[in-house]
């Protein structure tokens, strides 16, 4: 067929033939991609913070249907190498995330290929056409856990001292501790459920469609669009306070069960009520007097354009190169895939010593609840006395033999605030005299206040033979160490001893580092490093 030929849009066999085509590149690409996809759906159903990930494509498509009149497909090879470039990286991605067996890799990596096929079919004119469509995309895509976790952590923190500040405007007493409101005779605690995540995202996702087909200069765009968060912020805190009066004046049954989702739906229904009346005061200022249900509309031209113009099929060497593309990576995915994680061998914490050069150990429990958010895979709490039984020294460690989907360390920088403490002081601390594992031992060093109370904190990240200070770069050699060692496994250690009052925080640290010196002895055997022996493997998949 020659590729400067026009086949314009008629039932024709060729342009039956580019549909075909084009559309095979589409199915190969998602069974390329189908395990990926298949987690990411899974997430959405399983998870009310991504529950509107299955309207994210659909809109997409529709976006850029009811534009195809301005898509023409390439006619000449050359307009679809950025397109096949793209693709190629999307592909990449996907067998880097399949090595280090990192599904949020490959969901991204799935969002460049789709754009990549894109831009091969209709060139770079088509991309100007739908690049926004295309990157709303993203908004499907879940956040990896310690970014969610993070998130969470701040929004709860942040919505609860909100919702405390409104219910004291109604002149009721009420002391906050952390994420915990106490109203005197009842104490309610603002969980992850209660974040605000649950709106954020859908918000976050129509503000940016809105933002999108509204009818304004670009600044008042991008203040549609990042509103989403303070509406968030603002209307669950509002919520919070809400609930505080009613369970204040009705009981806890106010948080409860169907009238505490009700409320929920109301307030998410309320802030998109809020986000109508932003654009509408913006285009009251521009000038313009549109009706409320006008706000959001598609552009005219959308539609009037299908009348004068016709979608051109051409056929050219892209596509084949598309599929070469997708067959030749997909087939190679099956082989560099991470496979199994390698589980080292190692003691329980079942087993770790309570008594340790004259410090006297009495262990502790974690509550289900708890574990079953941390979803780790060992851990010890012990509570030491000195050896003049005059002072203590609290040890925990949190132990995952994998931590490739969702099980991770949860850092105590973002969970200490939760408790009601205040970070007064935090840095690092490198202690020349102590080592693990034959290498000086590093720690984050925080003093932390409650009240009258104070307390300082050591805590690092033991993975594989490192011990890190910094939870990001904690990530960056979870993602390494998965392709190079076929290992995720680490674990959190945290020292933690009270201080007298008046008494200097020179004596604490002296304290902790007595206790590190005799620790750091036995630690090892519970926490693997560099050189291990395989006990068994663990399906990463």
């Amino acid at each position: 067929m020659d590729s400067q030929k026009h086949i314009r849009l008629t039932p024709s066999n060729s342009s039956i033939l580019v549909l075909a085509l084009w559309s095979l590149v589409l199915l190969l690409l998602g069974l390329v991609f189908n395990e990926s996809l298949a987690e990411m759906s899974g997430i959405w159903m399983g998870s009310e913070e991504y529950s509107h990930g299955f309207f994210i494509p659909v809109i997409s498509i529709y976006l850029i249907w009811v534009q195809r009149h301005q898509l023409s497909f390439v006619k000449d090879f050359k307009a679809s190498i950025l397109g096949l470039t793209i693709l190629l990286l999307g592909l990449l991605l996907f067998l880097l995330g399949g090595l280090a067996t990192i599904r949020t890799i490959q969901h991204y990596a799935f969002i460049v290929a789709v754009t990549g096929v894109f831009a091969a079919a209709f060139g770079r004119q088509g991309l100007k056409v739908a690049w926004v469509p295309l990157v709303f995309l993203l908004f499907m895509v879940p956040f990896p856990n310690f970014i969610l976790n993070n998130l969470s952590s701040k929004l709860q923190l942040i919505s609860s001292w909100l919702g405390v500040e409104f219910i004291r405007a109604c002149d009721i007493m009420v002391y906050l501790e952390g994420n915990v409101i106490d109203l005197g005779g009842y104490k309610l605690q603002v969980v992850e459920a209660c974040s605000g995540l649950r709106y954020l995202f859908p918000l976050a996702s129509l503000s940016f469609l809105c933002a999108y087909l509204f009818k304004g200069p670009f600044w008042q765009k991008l203040l549609i669009f990042l509103s989403s968060m303070p509406l968030t912020i603002f209307m669950n805190s509002f919520r919070i306070g809400v609930i505080g009066l009613l369970v204040n004046s009705w009981g806890t049954e106010m948080a409860e069960g169907f009238l505490h989702d009700f409320e929920g739906w109301a307030v998410f229904l309320l802030c998109m009520v809020l986000l109508f009346i932003e654009m509408w005061i913006f285009s009251r200022l521009n000038g313009k007097k549109i009706a409320f249900s006008e706000l959001v509309q598609l552009p005219d031209e959308w539609f009037s354009g299908s009348k004068t113009s016709q979608m051109e099929f051409n056929l050219n060497k892209s596509v084949f190169a598309a599929l070469g593309l997708i067959v030749f990576i997909g087939a190679s995915g099956q082989f560099v895939r991470g496979g199994e994680d390698i589980i080292p061998q190692r003691k329980a914490f079942l087993n770790f010593p309570l008594h340790l050069d004259g410090w006297q150990g009495q262990r502790d429990v974690i509550e289900q609840k708890y574990l079953d958010t941390l979803k780790l895979t060992d851990y010890a709490i012990v509570n030491y006395l000195t050896p003049d039984a005059k002072s203590s020294v609290n040890f925990y460690s949190a132990y995952y033999d994998s931590q490739r989907k969702g099980a991770s360390v949860h850092s105590p920088r973002s969970c200490i605030p939760g408790d009601g403490w205040q970070i007064t002081s935090f840095g690092q601390l490198t202690l020349p005299d102590i080592q693990m594992q034959g290498t000086p031992l590093e720690v984050n060093r925080a003093v932390i206040e409650k009240g009258e109370y104070k307390q300082l904190v050591y805590y690092w990240f033991q993975q594989r033979g490192r011990s890190i200070t910094n939870e990001y770069l904690v990530k960056w050699y979870l993602f390494y160490d998965a392709i190079t060692m076929q290992r995720t496994d680490g674990a959190l250690v945290r020292l933690v001893t009270s201080l007298d009052k008046g008494q200097d925080i020179e004596v604490a640290d002296q304290r902790l580092q007595a206790y590190m010196k005799d620790m750091v002895k036995v630690l090892p055997e519970y926490l693997p490093g560099k050189d291990i022996v395989p006990v068994s493997s663990s399906l990463s998949d």
